[in-house]
């Protein structure tokens, strides 16, 4: 009986690879940074005591903080890049274990950055950074400013910066674990045995074959749980170290002190939570309408990814998916899809699974170099075609933000990132629904939006209450354990889904695997972004030249302003419920309209 395989990384075509040239030449360039970056450090360190005495100073401060910053930030990126594409590699984990030791050192010795710019006079520092020199760094210095209430002292900013490497152990023993350590068997497709994988999972769970999906989601889901007290372990303790930072400095709560950075009210995450429960009937009636279609008695966990209409496949191979961008995404005009293209054609995109490399999909843009993408593309996946524009999404932001800020203010915040990518996927659909053959077609696309919908703005919204829940039991003194997660987790899953949903005895081990409930109170701005781009695609498309010029202003505006204020100046609000349920509403239309097409 045959075998399919997933290859090992050196087996992977060069063409199929980033090239990470436009960050190193090759490792040894890239150990001469990492070498030079212990020197950048002491320059910046030797500023200790300085900040207050002029302006000048001030700058001379500043420029070394930059130069040292920018550096570390391209070391640290190549080695994260080369770890993610294989992390059983060794040679890989020594560089980014070395890159961190580096990442450290420098936060410990230039910790006393902020507290000190800080005992600066409010009226001395304001006065100084109206002149025209600190036009590169008046924002960052700005925003500093406002976290004044949160920052420590220099002794305990250096301790806290000491502890930031062990800090990210149950991060990474998490990853080593289920991405390195943890096997999960075989599936028998059609007679043949195919290795199932973080990665392939998805793919298992989209096959028309019922006991295909049921074996792969028991044997996926069981390897977790002969695992549950060690993960749980490990996010309790990242959930102990985000309450304990959270009382260090001085915060109400975790997801106060998770929001406070980028400007964005506790009133956001609330309302995000409460709006989609105001809505779950229709979520309840699009799971009730996939019952109905798959013809089943009850509906699986297993069942609800599978698509609806199987008389439709869609094969796309990587070179036709890139096309498909271009065409989608035409209104932003030929320079971005130009640029994009390109990118993912020729360099940036790491394009399909090998072992060892990470699950999922990521863009990573820094300053220096070109915004990479991690891609596990499978062309028999129809999602993945919209991940590759969901990822091209935020590269392009990254690209439009590195180009039009100094280095200091490019960074934006991960709330807009979410609205620069799930934007695109919205385009890309409306590209596809446009140009269906028929109603079958209609009909697979409308599912497989609806379902990716339902994927960022309902399922990461229960994620979000998740997170929420777990961090405020440790607030008030309750010790997480795997039955207490697990409990958690199930209650949510029935308040999703619905009591006709039925789930298997370890369904409620999905809380435990994963990988965004390591950086806290991250997933919501999955939901509010596709919120978001929902009404920023209905205002490009629907308007005109203003409108798009609105959205790439939004989209060059990289850290220059507080999320809220970039989307607002885009035209969306997201201090008020109004998007969320806007996108809610669409959502609604999509399963009534697939109740029209699929006639059951």
């Amino acid at each position: 009986m045959a075998t399919k395989t997933i290859p090992e990384r050196k087996d992977v075509n060069k063409s199929d690879r980033w090239d990470l040239s436009s960050l190193f030449a090759h490792d040894d360039e890239w150990e001469a940074a990492l070498k030079n970056q212990d020197g950048l450090t002491k320059t910046a360190a030797a500023c200790k005591g300085t900040l207050g005495q002029s302006p000048e100073k001030l700058l001379a401060a500043l420029k070394a903080l930059e130069e040292a910053d920018k550096n570390l930030e391209a070391v640290y990126n190549y080695a994260g890049l080369q770890f993610s594409a294989d992390e059983s590699n060794a040679a890989s984990l020594d560089k980014v274990g070395r890159a961190q030791m580096a990442y450290t050192k420098f936060s410990a010795e230039t910790s006393f950055f902020s507290p000190e710019l800080q005992a600066i006079p409010d009226e001395t520092i304001r006065a100084w950074i109206k002149k025209s020199d600190f036009d590169d760094y008046r924002i960052f210095i700005q925003k500093l400013l406002r976290l004044k209430e949160h920052i420590l002292s220099e002794k305990e900013e250096r301790i806290l910066s000491l502890q930031s490497e062990s800090a990210g152990t149950a991060d990474k023993a998490f990853s080593a674990l289920t991405n390195t350590d943890m096997v999960f068997g075989t599936v028998n497709v059609n007679g043949e045995e195919q290795e199932l994988t973080q990665s392939t999972f998805s793919v298992f769970l989209d096959n028309p074959d019922r006991s295909i999906r049921e074996n792969a989601y028991k044997k996926f889901y069981a390897a977790f749980e002969s695992h549950q007290h060690t993960l749980a372990s490990l996010y309790a303790g990242q959930v102990n170290d985000d309450v304990f930072e959270m009382r260090a400095r001085g915060y109400s709560s975790c997801v106060e002190k998770a929001l406070f950075r980028d400007k964005v009210p506790v009133s956001v995450y609330k309302n995000l939570i409460d709006t989609v429960h105001a809505n779950l009937g229709t979520l309840h009636k699009y799971y009730e309408l996939r019952r109905r279609v798959l013809g089943v008695d009850e509906l699986r966990h297993y069942d609800v990814y599978v698509p609806l209409v199987k008389s439709v496949k869609m094969r796309t191979p990587y070179e036709e998916a890139v096309e498909l961008c271009r065409a989608a995404l035409a209104p932003l005009g030929t320079e971005y899809t130009d640029r994009l293209c390109n990118g993912l054609l020729h360099g940036w995109t790491d394009r399909y699974e090998n072992k060892g490399k990470r699950s999922g999909a990521f863009s990573s843009g820094v300053y220096k170099g070109d915004p990479y993408i991690l891609l596990n593309y499978k062309e028999d996946v129809l999602r993945d075609v919209f991940t590759m524009a969901h990822e091209g999404g935020h590269s392009m932001h990254s690209w439009y933000s590195v180009h039009n800020n100094p280095y200091m203010q490019y960074n934006y915040t991960i709330f807009e990132a979410e609205v620069a990518s799930t934007f695109n996927e919205e385009l890309l659909f409306r590209h596809l629904l446009k140009n269906a053959q028929n109603d079958d077609v209609k009909a697979y696309l409308l599912s497989t939006r609806a379902g990716d919908i339902l994927a960022t703005l309902h399922r990461q919204t229960m994620f979000a209450e998740f997170e929420l829940k777990a961090h405020e039991l440790v607030e008030n003194g309750t010790p997480l354990s795997a039955e207490l997660l697990r409990k958690i987790y199930r209650e949510l899953l029935v308040l999703y889904f619905g009591e006709k949903m039925h789930f298997e005895s370890n369904s409620d081990m999905e809380g435990l695997r994963i990988p965004h409930f390591y950086s806290a109170f991250y997933v919501y701005k999955y939901a509010t972004g596709i919120s978001a781009s929902l009404a920023l695609a209905r205002r490009v498309t629907e308007g005109g030249k203003t409108e798009r010029e609105d959205y790439f202003n939004f989209l060059k505006s990289g850290g220059s302003r507080y999320p809220i204020e970039s989307l607002r100046m885009a035209g969306v609000d997201m201090e008020s419920p109004a998007p969320v349920q806007a996108a809610l509403d669409e959502f609604a239309r999509m399963v009534g309209e697939l109740e029209t097409l699929l006639k059951v």
